[in-house]
């Protein structure tokens, strides 16, 4: 399978003037709104990015009866889909699941992943593909989502660390930022640093938002 084959892949991040993820206010509105006019069928999210959101934005609450099946959801609505081969999000996917603007929670594991994990996602009905030996094979992965689920636009808004990676394996079309009016310093948890070359970007939109903030919408020249 080609790059040419995958899904198109955008990356959605709201960042500081000076690159930062975290440590700033996030303009939750602005950044989702942008978000919903990709009209992506998945969002790709990484493991680490779904643990540290429900730590930082709620509480861990206790699993019932309708957390151990599938939702019935409107069909149009998008998949949440989540690499987990270290089975992170043990015990927490029920708080996912119950987000009412997700279809459900598609999670993508490999031959290493835990069998307490396995079992924990079979009693609760989630869909899950086995992908890879170590790490989930992002390649493998791209074909299920393009194949199994008929997905041709995946969002990722993820932290650096998925990002970067796909940046890396050249899987990603397009890179979409929301520029925030602040600086972090040099404390900040940094998008892009983790790139390994250089990648050549052509803008094909921009705009400001309500006078501080500035959205950039790049393709990636391959």
């Amino acid at each position: 399978m080609s790059a040419m084959d995958f899904p198109q892949v955008i990356i959605h991040n709201s960042i500081s003037i000076d690159g930062a993820l975290l440590d700033f206010d996030v303009h939750m509105k602005h950044h989702y709104r942008i978000a919903g006019q990709f009209h992506a069928q998945a969002h790709l999210i990484g493991s680490n990015t779904i643990k540290d959101g429900i730590k930082r934005y709620g509480t861990i609450s206790e699993e019932n009866d309708e957390d151990f099946s599938k939702p019935i959801r409107d069909e149009t609505l998008p998949y949440w889909m989540v690499i987990d081969s270290t089975g992170k999000l043990e015990g927490l996917l029920h708080e996912v699941r119950r987000f009412e603007l997700s279809r459900d929670v598609i999670v993508f594991v490999s031959k290493k992943t835990p069998p307490s994990y396995m079992d924990y996602l079979k009693k609760r009905q989630y869909s899950y593909h086995v992908l890879g030996d170590e790490k989930v094979d992002l390649k493998k992965m791209m074909d299920c989502i393009s194949s199994e689920y008929q997905v041709d636009t995946v969002l990722v808004d993820s932290g650096r660390i998925l990002g970067d990676i796909l940046l890396n394996n050249q899987m990603v079309s397009s890179v979409s930022i929301l520029i925030h009016p602040y600086l972090v310093g040099e404390k900040g948890y940094y998008l892009f640093s983790d790139i390994r070359t250089r990648i050549k970007l052509k803008l094909e939109r921009s705009e400001i938002i309500d006078d501080e903030y500035v959205w950039l919408f790049y393709r990636i020249q391959h």
